[in-house]
C-alpha cells in the first residue's frame, strides 16, 4: 500500500538511520518504538511528507489521504470548535463549489466548439465523478459525533477555539483528522490530553474505523489495545514485529540475548586468532596462517549488541514523615467559576498511607480539588488537613517552574539533601540526564526534558502527601517505571491525577470519580473500576 525504500537521514553528519525499508499494508496497526532520540518522530514526518530523507523513497497510490497529528501544534483561533473541525471537509465543500462554478461557466458560454468550453466539460466531469463517488455524508452529524467522543459538550460547539487550552485544540485537530477518514493516520503521542473515557473512544475507532494507522506512544495499554505489529527503532536500522506490544517486549528480550552470545563467541574467536597473530607473526614457517588469519580479522563483520537500558538504578523517596489519620477532609465542598459549577457537596477522607486516583473527564474537577487541597483557589464548604501533612506537588505545569538560568546539575544538587547528594549523577543518568547532558542549561532543554528534571526534583522532598497532577506526560515508559516503582515504595499517602491506565495499574488501590457535578468514591482499584463503567456506557448507550 505504502512502501518505504532505502531511507536514510543524516544531521550534521551524523547518521539517524540508514537504509530502512518496510511496507504499510491495508489496515496495519503498528507501534513505532524506540528510545528517546532514535529517530522516532522523525521517521512519522517522512511518512506524512513533512520532511525529507537524506536517501530512499516513500512511494503511495495515486489519491492516497494521509493525516499527521504531530506532538505540539497551533490551530488558528478563528473560529467556533464545530466550525474548525467542520474543515475537515473544506476539500470536498471546494470541489463543489468548483463544479457548481464551473456548470455556470459553460451556461453562459457560446463557444460550444473551442478547446476551452471542451476542457471545461471535462474538467466538470471528472471532477463530478469523484464528487459523486463520495459516499453520501450529513457532515453535521458526522461532526457533533466524533466532538462528543473526543470529550466535548454540546455547549462547546459554539465556544472560540482560543477559550480552550493546547491540550483541548490538539483534540480539534484529531477529530479533524478522524473525519476525513484517511488511508493512513501517523500519531505522535495522541493520549498525553485525553481522559480516560476520550482513550477509549479512541482505541474503539482506530480498531474499527480507520485504515492503516502508525502510532508513537507511551501509553503502553493504548498500544496494546491498537496495534498487531510493532516496528522498532534502534542504532540506526529497525526491526519489524508483527505483534503486539507485550509479546514484541519478549521477543526482543530473545534476540538481544542471542546477539550477547553471537557478540560473546566473536570476541572470543578474535581474541584467540589476535593471541595467534602476535604469537607468531615473527616466525617463518607460520607466515601463511598469520596472513590468512590477519585477513579473516579484517573481513569480519563485527557482531552488533541493540542498545540495552542496563540502569537498575532504583529510586526511593525520603522516609515520609508522619501525619495525622487523615490527610484530607473534604466535607460538602463546592466549587463555581461564575454561572458554572464544577462540583457541589463533595465529601471525601483520606487516610495516611492511601494511593489514589482522581479520574474522570476533563474539566470535571480533578485539578480543581487538588488546587482546593493545595489552598491556591477559594471554595464554599469544608476542607480540612490532618496534623503534620507536607505536601510534595507536582501541577501539570511543574516544568515551566524550573529555574532556567541552571544547568541540570545545579537544579538537582540544589534540593538535594543528605547521602542523595552522593547519587546524583546515577540519578540524572537513570532519566537521560547522564554525561554532557547534565551540563546543560534548563532553558534549552525539551518540554519533556524538563517534565523529567521537574520529577527527579520532587523524588528528593522529604513529604507525606505527594500530589502528581497528570506526571507521565512525555516521559517515556522506561521512567515512569522508575517513578511507578518508587511511589509504590513510598510509605506517606498519594493522590494521582492521571489518564495512564498503566501507570494507575498496581499503584491506585481507591479511584476517586469526577463528573455530572459530583465527586464520587470507589474501594476498587483502576482495572475494577474501568470494567464497570465500561459496563454503565453500554447500557447509557443501549438507552439513547
Amino acid at each position: 500500500m505504502i512502501s518505504i525504500d532505502a531511507l536514510g537521514v543524516e544531521f550534521s553528519g551524523k547518521t539517524l538511520f540508514s537504509d530502512v525499508s518496510f511496507v504499510i499494508n491495508e489496515n496495519d496497526k503498528i507501534a513505532l518504538m524506540g528510545k528517546n532520540g532514535a529517530g522516532k518522530s522523525t521517521l512519522l514526518k517522512i511518512l506524512a511528507g513533512i520532511n525529507k530523507p537524506t536517501t530512499g523513497s516513500v512511494s503511495a497510490p495515486k489519491d492516497f489521504i494521509i493525516s499527521y497529528l504531530p506532538q505540539h501544534l497551533l490551530t488558528e483561533d478563528n473560529a467556533t470548535v464545530f466550525e474548525e473541525t467542520s474543515k475537515a471537509f473544506a476539500s470536498i465543500f471546494a470541489m463543489r463549489d468548483e463544479i457548481e462554478a464551473l456548470n455556470t461557466e459553460l451556461t453562459v458560454r457560446t463557444d460550444y466548439d473551442s478547446d476551452d468550453y471542451y476542457k471545461i466539460i471535462e474538467k466538470v466531469s471528472e471532477l463530478s465523478e469523484k464528487y459523486y463517488s463520495i459516499e453520501e455524508i450529513n457532515y453535521e452529524a458526522e461532526v457533533e459525533k466524533v466532538l462528543i467522543g473526543m470529550g466535548f459538550l454540546r455547549s462547546d460547539f459554539t465556544r472560540p477555539t482560543s477559550e480552550f487550552s493546547g491540550g483541548w485544540r490538539m483534540r480539534i485537530e484529531l477529530a479533524k483528522i478522524l473525519l476525513q477518514k484517511p488511508d493512513l493516520i501517523l500519531l505522535d503521542e495522541p493520549t498525553n490530553h485525553m481522559d480516560i473515557e476520550s482513550i477509549q473512544w479512541l482505541e474503539d475507532f482506530l480498531v474499527n474505523s480507520a485504515k492503516a494507522v502508525v502510532v508513537i506512544s507511551h501509553d503502553r495499554t493504548f498500544v496494546n489495545n491498537i496495534t498487531t505489529r510493532t516496528i522498532e527503532v534502534t542504532m540506526g536500522r529497525i526491526y519489524d514485529y508483527k505483534v503486539n506490544y507485550s509479546r514484541y517486549l519478549e521477543l526482543r528480550k530473545e534476540r538481544r540475548e542471542q546477539q550477547q552470545k553471537q557478540w560473546e563467541e566473536q570476541q572470543r574467536i578474535i581474541a584467540d586468532n589476535t593471541e595467534f597473530i602476535e604469537r607468531f607473526k615473527g616466525t617463518y614457517s607460520k607466515t601463511l596462517q598469520v596472513q590468512s588469519r590477519v585477513k579473516m580479522l579484517e573481513k569480519m563483520v563485527l557482531v552488533e549488541v541493540d542498545e540495552v537500558d542496563n540502569s537498575s538504578l532504583r529510586l526511593k523517596f525520603p522516609p515520609a514523615p508522619r501525619s495525622g489519620n487523615y490527610p484530607v477532609v473534604v466535607s460538602e465542598l463546592s466549587k463555581s467559576y461564575g454561572d458554572h459549577t464544577v462540583f457541589k457537596n463533595a465529601s471525601l477522607t483520606i487516610e495516611r498511607g492511601q494511593k489514589i486516583a482522581f479520574v474522570g473527564r476533563n474539566g470535571e474537577g480533578k485539578s480543581t480539588l487538588v488546587k482546593a487541597i493545595m489552598k491556591e483557589i477559594d471554595f464554599q464548604g469544608s476542607l480540612e488537613l490532618g496534623h503534620n501533612v507536607q505536601i510534595g506537588y507536582f501541577a501539570q505545569n511543574q516544568a515551566s517552574l524550573l529555574d532556567e538560568t541552571l544547568t541540570v546539575f545545579e537544579t538537582i544538587d540544589h534540593a538535594a539533601e543528605g547521602d542523595v547528594r552522593n547519587k546524583i549523577k546515577d540519578i540524572l543518568g537513570a532519566f537521560m540526564f547522564g554525561g554532557d547532558n547534565s551540563t546543560k542549561k534548563v532553558k534549552v532543554l525539551s518540554g519533556g526534558e524538563k517534565t523529567r528534571l521537574a520529577m527527579i526534583k520532587l523524588l528528593l522532598q522529604p513529604v507525606n502527601l505527594l500530589i502528581l497532577d497528570e506526571p507521565t506526560n512525555h516521559l517515556d515508559m522506561k521512567t515512569k517505571d522508575i517513578i511507578k516503582d518508587a511511589l509504590k515504595d513510598f510509605d506517606g499517602t498519594l493522590i494521582l491525577v492521571s489518564h495512564d491506565r498503566d501507570f494507575l495499574d498496581g499503584l491506585a488501590t481507591k479511584v476517586v470519580e469526577f463528573g455530572n457535578q459530583r465527586v464520587k468514591e470507589h474501594l476498587e482499584d483502576i482495572n475494577e473500576f474501568l470494567v464497570r463503567k465500561k459496563m454503565e456506557n453500554l447500557r447509557e448507550i443501549e438507552k439513547k
